[in-house]
């Protein structure tokens, strides 16, 4: 169940079950019922913040100390869910897409005058899987964010975008038996559909609303 309640948005996975990421609160293969956005400002970070310390004060203030939580600058009330299944396996995503520091891999732009936007994904698959196949779910995740991006053709001096300097990803599953979740899988085919449709919206809503159809970061920021 998902439920927005602003500056939130809490994903209720309905059990526990094992989580991978690289949240700030609770990075790498952890156990959790609840995946969270929390939507900041920059007035909610000044400089020298303990940022890691904050957040887990805000998640105790609201019961949620064991979810794995994002930090973004985008309207949690335009966030994106899609699903798909793949012979018996079902995954949904949910992601919440800003490019206002977008970055081409293998290089860097200069946001130090700018605000940071982020692209935040969860996703939920119903298959039981072993360590090896979440840790390879996640990486089919990422992927399916950089082939949506990149499919909106977002240009900047350096090359065409393929994600930003802070986006992050959680995958959630129940622990099983299942050992691969690549691209030959089931499991792969479900999770790259349904995390590519909800970032693929969610970037074109977003380059609607910035920058009206342009996609040239330098002529939108004049």
């Amino acid at each position: 169940m998902l439920t927005l309640d602003a500056p939130w948005l809490d994903w209720d996975l309905g059990a526990e079950m094992p989580v991978i990421s690289w949240a700030l609160n609770r990075p790498g293969i952890t156990t959790a019922r609840h995946i969270i956005w929390r939507e900041v400002k920059n007035a909610d970070l000044p400089p020298g913040m303990d940022v890691v310390a904050w957040l887990k004060g805000e998640l105790a203030s609201r019961n949620r100390a064991e979810a794995v939580a994002f930090l973004t600058s985008r309207n949690v009330s335009v966030h994106h869910v899609a699903e798909a299944t793949e012979g018996r396996t079902t995954a949904q995503a949910v992601a919440t897409v800003g490019l206002s520091n977008a970055e081409r891999v293998g290089a860097r732009v200069d946001y130090s005058r700018r605000d940071w936007g982020t692209i935040n994904v969860a996703l939920r698959l119903d298959a039981g899987l072993t360590q090896a196949a979440l840790i390879e779910a996640l990486s089919i995740a990422t992927q399916a964010r950089t082939a949506a991006v990149m499919d909106a053709d977002f240009r900047l001096p350096t090359g065409v975008a393929t994600g930003t300097g802070t986006d992050c990803i959680a995958v959630a599953a129940p622990a099983g038996d299942t050992g691969f979740a690549g691209l030959h899988t089931d499991a792969g085919a479900a999770i790259g559909r349904a995390v590519y449709t909800a970032v693929a919206e969610g970037t074109a809503r977003w380059l609607a609303k910035s920058f009206r159809g342009n996609h040239d970061i330098e002529e939108a920021a004049q």
